[in-house]
């Protein structure tokens, strides 16, 4: 049995209790290198317990309509940003947290040029992207122990 899930777009209204949408839409914060490129000032609130920031490239393998989501994650240690490196859609999944477990998904769609920064501790799918070639740049908490809870559903979502 599965239950169903319906997306949406994604707002940064509907997204702003798990994390920051990074787009660069509104007015720029300034103009830079002598007017040629519009700055959008520190769009994530990056939040990690101890250790550093890091970069890294993330590869995932195309997603199709419906999904089958049966697990999500989240990071106790930091916040974790998905930041595209194509003009490409992705699925976006996040929950609240009731007693240490994921309740109430909610999924969304991206538009071009949009990415996301999930807040430290919020439950997430995984990467899901809709279109090749899935490129992502992530940055996250680099640093020892353990950053990564799971939590397996039950009875999975169709989305």
């Amino acid at each position: 049995m599965t239950k169903p899930l319906k997306t949406r777009p994604l707002t940064r209204e509907a997204f702003a209790p798990y994390g920051n949408l990074l787009d660069a839409s509104g007015t720029p914060d300034k103009m830079i290198n002598r007017g040629k490129c519009a700055r959008f000032h520190d769009r994530a609130q990056l939040d990690f317990n101890d250790g550093r920031a890091g970069i890294s490239i993330f590869r995932g393998e195309r997603e199709t309509l419906p999904y089958t989501l049966e697990m999500m994650e989240r990071h106790p240690e930091g916040s974790q940003a998905f930041i595209p490196m194509s003009a490409d859609p992705f699925l976006v999944i996040v929950a609240a947290d009731k007693d240490g477990a994921p309740v109430d998904p909610q999924a969304f769609v991206t538009a071009p040029g949009e990415g996301v920064n999930f807040h430290k501790g919020t439950w997430h799918g995984v990467l899901t992207p809709l279109a090749e070639p899935g490129l992502f740049a992530v940055i996250d908490r680099i640093g020892e122990g353990a950053n990564l809870e799971e939590h397996w559903f039950e009875e999975p979502y169709i989305i």
